[in-house]
C-alpha cells in the first residue's frame, strides 16, 4: 500500500519493446494501482508490440525510432488519445517530457541525445545502456551535476556496486570488482572461437539478452566495457577496478575496503532485480523473481580472465587509460564489427581485430562536447567498415 499523500510517480520508458525495456514494463504493470504513471515510451521500429505497451501502460506518448515504422504506430494507435511520432527528434522529445525517473534501454550511440535530454531537466536516469557513459562519460556524468539530476546503473554489475558502496568513504575503497560470466566460450579453444558462429556466440549459458550484448559477453568486450562505465561512475582510482570471472552470475559485483573487509552482492541472474533497485529507489520494490538459495548453488567459483584469449579487455583498458575520444571509437568499431559478425561477413576472433586496426588508426583528442563525440563516432564506423574490408 502506497502512503496517503505520497505522489504518482512519472515514468517514460525509451527502448521499452527490448529485453530491459520489457522487464521495466512487467514491474510497473506489477506495481499497486496509482504507484506510476507513464508519460512516454518508445521503440526502434516494433509498432505493434510499442502500441500494445503504450495502451497497456496508459502511455501519453509513443515514439519509433524509425520513421517508416510511424504509419503501423499510428494505425495500431488509433481510438486512443496516445500521440505517435517518429525519429531522433521525437526521441528527445519523449525524453523531455515531464516524468521523473526515465529508463535509458535504447541499443547503441543513439541513447546520447535522449539521455542529455532527460538529465538537462533534472530527471532521474536509470541507464541501461552502455553506450551513453562509454562514449561520452565526462560530458554525461558533468551534464547531471550540472542540472542536478541522478543516474542510476541497471547493468546488474554496476548496481551491485552502486548497493554496496559507501558514498562517504570513498578513501577507504581499495578495489572495486566486477563479476564476468566468461560467456559462452569461457572454456573454448582459439581454434574453436575461430569457427564460432552467431547462434552459438548469442547462447549465453545464464542471461537471456538482446543479440549484440550477448556476442558482446562471447568476447567480454561487454566487460571491458562495463570497466569504462565504472571509472564514470564510481570516483576512484582507475587501477582500483578489477574483473573476475565468476561462471555461476550469483555474485554481482564486490568491494575491497581498507580494513580487510570484503562486501558482495548476491542474486539469482535475472534483470528484473537491478531493475526493480532502480525503479523503486531509494525504496525496495517487491518482484517474482526467484530467489537465491545458496544450499541448493553448492559451489561458487572464481578465476582471473585470460587475456590472451579474449583480449578485448586489454582494448577497453588502453581506451580508458588514452581517454578522449578513445573510449567513443573503441565502441563505435565494436558496434560494427559485431553487425558484420552477426551478418556472417566476419568470424569471431575478427571482432577485437578489428576493434583493435580501428583504435590504432586513432589518437586520443578530447571529447568535450556531443559534437566530438558523435563526429569521432561516425569516422569510427568508416574506418571499421573500410578496414574490415581488408581483414586477412
Amino acid at each position: 500500500m502506497r502512503d496517503r499523500g505520497q505522489q504518482v510517480r512519472g515514468v517514460s520508458i525509451l527502448g521499452a519493446t527490448g529485453t530491459i525495456g520489457e522487464a521495466t514494463v512487467r514491474l510497473v504493470e506489477s506495481a499497486p494501482p496509482g504507484t506510476y504513471a507513464v508519460e512516454a515510451v518508445t521503440a526502434n521500429r516494433d509498432a505493434l508490440k510499442l502500441a500494445d505497451i503504450a495502451r497497456r501502460l496508459g502511455a501519453r506518448l509513443a515514439v519509433v525510432a524509425d520513421p517508416a515504422a510511424l504509419p503501423a504506430l499510428r494505425e495500431a494507435l488509433s481510438g486512443t488519445f496516445i500521440a505517435a511520432a517518429a525519429g531522433p527528434a521525437a526521441l528527445i522529445e519523449a525524453a523531455s517530457r515531464p516524468a521523473e525517473w526515465v529508463m535509458v534501454a535504447i541499443v547503441g550511440a543513439a541513447a546520447l541525445p535522449p539521455t542529455l535530454a532527460a538529465l538537462e531537466r533534472g530527471a532521474t536516469v536509470a541507464l541501461a545502456n552502455k553506450e551513453c557513459l562509454v562514449s561520452a562519460g565526462a560530458i554525461v556524468i558533468e551534464t547531471a551535476r550540472r542540472f542536478g539530476a541522478r543516474l542510476l546503473p541497471v547493468d546488474s554489475e554496476h548496481s551491485a556496486i552502486f548497493q554496496l558502496l559507501d558514498p562517504e568513504r570513498l578513501d577507504r575503497v581499495e578495489k572495486i570488482v566486477l563479476t564476468a560470466s566468461g560467456g559462452p566460450f569461457r572454456e573454448w579453444t582459439m581454434a574453436e572461437m575461430r569457427a564460432a558462429t552467431p547462434e552459438q556466440a548469442v547462447a549465453h549459458p545464464n542471461w537471456r539478452m538482446g543479440r549484440k550484448i550477448s556476442v558482446d559477453s562471447a568476447t567480454m568486450m561487454n566487460k571491458g566495457l562495463e570497466l569504462i562505465e565504472a571509472a564514470h561512475l564510481f570516483p576512484v582510482p582507475l587501477d582500483a577496478f578489477g574483473v573476475v570471472v565468476h561462471p555461476q552470475s550469483i555474485v554481482h559485483g564486490l568491494v575491497h575496503y581498507a580494513d580487510g573487509s570484503v562486501t558482495a552482492q548476491l542474486a539469482t541472474p535475472d534483470m528484473t532485480t537491478p531493475i526493480a533497485v532502480a525503479l523503486a529507489w531509494p525504496a525496495r520494490m517487491l518482484t517474482s523473481t526467484a530467489r537465491l538459495d545458496l544450499a541448493l548453488m553448492a559451489t561458487l567459483t572464481f578465476q582471473a580472465p585470460d587475456h590472451a584469449r579474449f583480449p578485448a579487455l586489454r582494448l577497453c583498458e588502453a581506451a580508458l587509460a588514452a581517454g578522449g575520444v578513445a573510449p567513443c571509437v573503441l565502441n563505435a568499431a565494436n558496434e560494427v564489427a559485431v553487425d558484420l559478425f552477426l551478418e556472417r561477413r566476419i568470424g569471431f576472433l575478427d571482432i577485437t581485430r578489428l576493434v583493435g586496426r580501428v583504435l590504432d588508426r586513432f589518437g586520443a583528442p578530447p571529447a568535450t562536447t556531443l559534437a566530438d563525440v558523435m563526429a569521432a563516432d561516425r569516422e569510427a564506423r568508416r574506418v571499421a567498415l573500410d578496414q574490415a574490408s581488408v581483414l586477412a
